[in-house]
């Protein structure tokens, strides 16, 4: 059931729906959600299901502002204020310790917890009406079966779960990949997951270097080898080796997509190409479509140019290492 997101009595049943422990989908700037009311665990588990996704792997709880934070965090440490005051609301998660008794199941059973205030209108609308619900915030992973691509349209959302589950449609996601997520519950905060904030902004706001992640890091969402596949398979590429190999081809086989920002010369007709915007903001909003749309057309391989060097590319290298993984 697609439900219009710019439609106020649409955002109120979406609450309701909320309230009641039920799933919904819902937009944000990033990626579309599943939300399930993040201070009920029996709520929450129903996202486990219905993805596929192993209960000790966390969510990110959005909530509807920053003081909303409180009701799931224990504390909110200097660095995790800082980053918040910068960028909320937007594209950053923050890990902090978890209050006691609030968001277990959403936090994988660890002592701390993923948070996050999306910049949507349909979001904070949806937050805003459920929060008046009693709903203290939405847990909400990418709206797709566990591993997969992430969903930017509503209709990708519909083509996961079908019909029965309500979805708030925003229109397209202008972000295109999930938030960056930095670890504060230690003495220096840890960038967990690359997103299309650069590492050097973050620092900036943070006021301390960012560390990379180790043994002792929480676990946190999108973080796994293998994750964000299309169901053909994806394979990095230099340059010079994507144009070698498309030479090589010659009457290349029907099935093969490429995706690159370089002109390439000498592939055959039945190879289905699709330029890389040479911009890393607009290829990170596009990218998930992109792998949607060459799995709908049914091609088994994807050869795509390996983003150029520089942190600005980093989320967007960072989600098509873990889809070549797998």
């Amino acid at each position: 059931m697609r439900l219009d997101g710019t439609e106020p009595a649409a955002i109120a049943q979406a609450a309701s729906l909320l309230a009641q422990g039920e799933l919904v989908g819902f937009p944000t700037e990033t990626v579309y959600g599943l939300g399930a009311r993040a201070d009920d665990d029996a709520a929450v588990a129903k996202i486990f299901l219905a993805k596929g996704r192993p209960a000790a792997h966390p969510l990110i709880v959005h909530v509807a502002d920053a003081a909303s934070a409180l009701a799931f965090a224990a504390q909110l440490p200097a660095v995790a204020q800082r980053l918040i005051d910068a960028f909320w609301p937007g594209p950053l998660t923050v890990i902090v310790p978890r209050a006691e008794g609030m968001g277990q199941a959403a936090a994988g059973g660890q002592n701390s917890i993923g948070l996050r205030c999306p910049d949507h209108p349909v979001a904070l609308g949806l937050l805003a009406a459920a929060k008046a619900l009693g709903v203290a915030g939405v847990a909400g992973p990418s709206a797709n079966r566990f591993g997969r691509v992430s969903p930017t349209r509503a209709a990708h959302v519909q083509a996961e779960f079908g019909d029965a589950l309500a979805v708030l449609d925003g229109g397209a996601c202008g972000v295109g990949i999930e938030s960056s997520i930095v670890d504060c519950t230690r003495d220096v905060p840890v960038l967990l997951r690359p997103g299309t904030l650069t590492r050097a902004r973050i620092e900036a706001a943070a006021g301390q270097h960012l560390r990379d992640p180790d043994a002792n890091a929480p676990r946190a969402p999108g973080t796994l080898l293998a994750h964000y596949a299309p169901n053909a398979r994806l394979r990095l590429m230099a340059t010079s080796l994507l144009n070698t190999a498309l030479q090589v081809l010659g009457a290349a086989p029907s099935g093969l997509a490429v995706y690159s920002r370089s002109r390439l010369a000498g592939f055959a007709p039945a190879v289905r190409m699709r330029r890389m915007p040479a911009d890393p903001q607009a290829a990170a909003q596009e990218l998930f479509d992109v792998l949607r749309e060459f799995d709908a057309e049914g091609v088994q391989l994807i050869w795509v140019e390996e983003p150029p060097p520089g942190p600005e590319w980093d989320g967007v290298r960072d989600r098509l290492q873990r889809a070549s993984a797998s």
